[in-house]
Parts: structure tokens; sequence; C-alpha cells
């Protein structure tokens, strides 16, 4: 966007100060789909009126989930009976729509199956076993193997659960919830109980909810609603359904976010390790592990991890052969998201990479920032959806008050994403934006209206630190399931 030349009078010699141009625009809240192809914004009122998206058509829509449960005698019955009781419907309030229930007849339409086959307890000797280690370290390590014993079981039977719940004692959970220790060759190792035994248990391919005993005992503080409706939501993806799905989006197109993390331990600085999500225009989404790459913060003088051309190049070649592993084809188009700003050996590297196996890309960096924010001239927040542009820069809001339902979805005062970058020309800027916001709302572990980043970045720190938990010589799920 062209910028425009004003002409400074001062008593000092005039100067000419270029201004960058400013525009802004607003878009639609984008509608999602549900079942018998309805449509509508917001994920509680879609399900509640129309159901999930696939139970008409019902090709995978689970009209049964056996759920399992590893926990003490008493966490898993409370557990049980939180389940039993909130899957009848929880009633809301003015800030929180009613929950319609998971059953048969009511809600997500599946019904929930018990079975005590389908439980193994942690045993008053299991938990003595672990509390009577005064090691923090080894006391960690012990509670990862008994429990990870207790899945071993589960997956051992003729008739497997769906779905397990984790639910541990408090007295247990808070003595192993996390732990830092000095390993040789590692430095200070920080670890957390909960992305641990997602890793430790991932390959018995049984999607995992942990529970806190305060949310089975109906103590925890938010409404028990918005509780109800993110954990059968997220009950119900695991299990293989599809809540919802969105609309706008380019038909073969894969989306992919790209993150960067450093494994366990402080020792080595410079490693890093590439992580993708990708995520196809039905909103289906996989999770890789990409090569390993090294990154000086000192030499280049930045602590932000870039790829170099050849690394560049390798990571999209990986992803691309993974993508087509899962989903048997080749996308058409790619968009890439990314935090950073995109470097040229990256856009070179990918470039390279994509040539003669995919005609179309964007390349696209953004990041949440506070500095610069729309003040409005009513008492309401900036609509969620409003875009500004100040010179290359594009500012959109992905919180704020929502128009369509006439009611402000945020906990804090709405900061809008910088949209710092956008490499290509295969896709107008516009759509670029409409698809940022669409991806905001593609989150399936929760029912809220849409998170402040699309999905491709949504999770990526709570995946890339399971994914730390994961040994190099062990191939993690590409399911986004096992993830959440």
């Amino acid at each position: 966007m062209m910028g425009r030349t004003i002409s400074m009078n001062s008593s000092s010699p005039s100067s000419d100060i270029l201004v960058p141009g400013i525009a802004c625009q607003y878009f639609t809240e984008p509608r999602l789909l549900f079942a018998g192809g309805k449509l509508h914004v917001d994920p509680k009122i879609g399900l509640t009126c129309f159901g999930p998206l696939s139970l008409d058509p019902s090709k995978r829509h689970p009209k049964r989930v056996r759920i399992g449960f590893v926990g003490s005698s008493e966490t898993v019955e409370k557990a049980q009976q939180w389940i039993t009781i909130n899957a009848r419907g929880v009633p809301g309030d003015e800030k929180h729509p009613d929950f319609p229930g998971c059953a048969e007849d009511r809600g997500f339409q599946t019904a929930l199956e018990f079975n005590k086959d389908w439980t193994e307890t942690l045993t008053q000797t299991d938990l003595a076993d672990i509390l009577n280690i005064r090691s923090r370290p080894d006391r960690f390590e012990k509670a990862l193997g008994i429990v990870d014993s207790k899945f071993q079981l589960l997956d051992r039977k003729d008739l497997k659960p769906d779905y397990v719940i984790l639910t541990m004692p408090e007295g247990l959970s808070s003595k192993v919830f996390s732990v830092d220790y000095p390993v040789k060759g590692l430095g200070m190792v920080h670890r957390d109980f909960r992305r641990a035994i997602k890793a430790r248990i991932m390959k018995y391919k049984i999607p995992t909810q942990l529970m806190d005993q305060k949310t089975i005992e109906f103590r925890d503080p938010d409404h028990p609603a918005k509780i109800a409706w993110n954990f059968f939501t997220g009950l119900y993806f695991k299990a293989g359904g599809t809540p919802w799905g969105p609309t706008g989006l380019v038909p073969g197109t894969c989306y992919m976010g790209i993150r960067f993390y450093r494994g366990l331990g402080s020792a080595n600085p410079k490693m890093f390790t590439s992580l993708v999500q990708a995520f196809d225009e039905h909103g289906e989404g996989l999770v890789f592990r990409g090569p390993d790459f090294e990154w000086d913060p000192q030499a280049h003088e930045s602590k932000v991890p870039r790829l170099k051309l050849e690394d560049a190049y390798n990571l999209v070649q990986f992803a691309l052969e993974k993508y087509s592993l899962e989903m048997k084809q080749l996308p058409s188009r790619v968009v890439i998201h990314k935090s950073s700003r995109w470097t040229q050996d990256e856009r070179t590297g990918i470039n390279e990479g994509l040539r003669n196996k995919v005609g179309r890309y964007d390349l696209v960096a953004m990041h949440r920032q506070d500095s610069v924010k729309l003040l409005t001239a009513s008492k309401y927040p900036p609509l969620r959806g409003t875009r500004f542009t100040v010179g290359e820069l594009d500012f959109l809001y992905t919180t704020g008050f929502v128009a369509e339902l006439g009611q402000f979805h945020g906990m804090h005062v709405p900061s809008p994403l910088l949209i710092a970058d956008h490499i290509g020309s295969d896709t107008p800027r516009e759509t670029i934006i409409r698809e940022i916001l669409t991806l905001t709302k593609m989150n399936w572990n929760t029912a809220r209206l849409g998170g402040s980043l699309p999905i491709t970045l949504e999770f990526a720190r709570r995946v890339s630190d399971i994914m730390k938990e994961i040994p190099p010589n062990e191939d993690p799920q590409p399911q986004a399931k096992f993830y959440s």
C-alpha cells in the first residue's frame, strides 16, 4: 500500500516525512458446518440446534464410546459420576449457553458406555510405592512407570476402551506435577507430568484425558456448562467424531504451521527440532516431528531460530512426504504459517522443496502483539474480524466483540495479531486474512467460538512440549487427538 508524503512546517528547515497509508476492513464471522449441511457462526449453538458434522452423514459418527479409567478407586468412581451427571445436560446462564448433553438421544447423540473391565486402579500399594520415594526425579519416573503399566493392561484387553480418563488423587498429582533436575550431558531438565504421560502412552493409540480431582468433585471455579462443553467436545473429537467443519477454505489446500523447539535439557542451546502441524480444508489435523538443525544465537545475533536454505528444503520435503502418506495425495496448494519473519534462505529453500510437487503456495508470518491497537469511539471493544493495515503490515482482531452474536468473546482487552509477512502472489491478501480467521475456529478440543491464533499455531507449544518427551528413535503418532 502506498504511503503519502506530508510536509512538516517548523522553524527548522522543512523536511518530508513518509506517513504509511492506513486502511480498515471488517470480515464477517466465518460460519461453521454442522450436521445436514446446516451453518452457524457459534460452535455451541450449531451443535445444540443441528448436531455434530459427522452425525449426517454418519460415516464417522461414534454412536457409542467405551470409556475407560485409570485412577484410585475413589477418583474413578467420582469421575464416572461426574461424566454421567453432566452427560444429561447442564444449565447455563446469560454468559454460558446450556450444554445439551451427550447421550444417544441428546447433544452429541453419542452413548457413553462404562465397564469395570475398562478400569485399572491405582492401588494403595501403587500410591505408597510412589509417595515413599524421597527423590523427586525418581518419584516422577516411578509414577510414569506405574501409570504406563495400567495403560498397557488396558491395551491388552480383547475389547479395548475407545477413550481413557486418567484421574489421579490430589495427594499424588501434587507430588509429581513437575520436577527440575540436572542430567549429565543434558544440563538442567524440566519435566511436566501431563506432557510426559501423554508422550509415554501414545504408543497404545488410546486417546486420553487427564481430569483433576477438583473437577470431578465439582470444585472447579469455571461455570459447569463451560466445563461440560469443553470436556464433551474434546471427547467426541478424540473418539473419532468431527464436531464441525470450516467453510470458505480453498479446496485442495494443506495449511501448515511450523515451530522450532529444543529438546529436554539446557546443555545444548544450539540444537533445535522442527515441528509441523498440517491441516486440510476440512480441518483434519496431523502432527509431524521434522529434522533437527543447529542455530547459534550468538553467532547470528538472534535468539529466534531460522532455517538454512538446505534445512528449509528438507523440512518441506519431509512434510509433503508425511502428508501424502497419511492423506493418500499431495495438496494442490500449501499455506505455511510461522510466528517469525521469513528469511531469504527459508523462502528459497521452501520454494525449491515445493517445486514440481505443489503448484501454489503462500508463506505467512504472524504473532501476538499488544503495542498497536485500535481505539473505539464506543464503549464496545473492537469487532473480532477487524483488519487494519499500516503500510505493508496487517493487523487482525481474532478476539473482540462478535457482531453476529452481540457478545464479547475474550478474557482481556483484545489485541490484534500482527501479520508481518505474506510471501507469494498465488493468493490475494484478503483471502489469506479470511483463512486465518476461519482457522482460529478449528480447535476441536474446546467449544469456544475461536482462539487468538489459527489452529496451525494454536497448540504448537503444547505439542512441542509433548514431543520433547518422545525419544528420537520412536515415531510419534501423527493424529492431533493424541496431543490434546
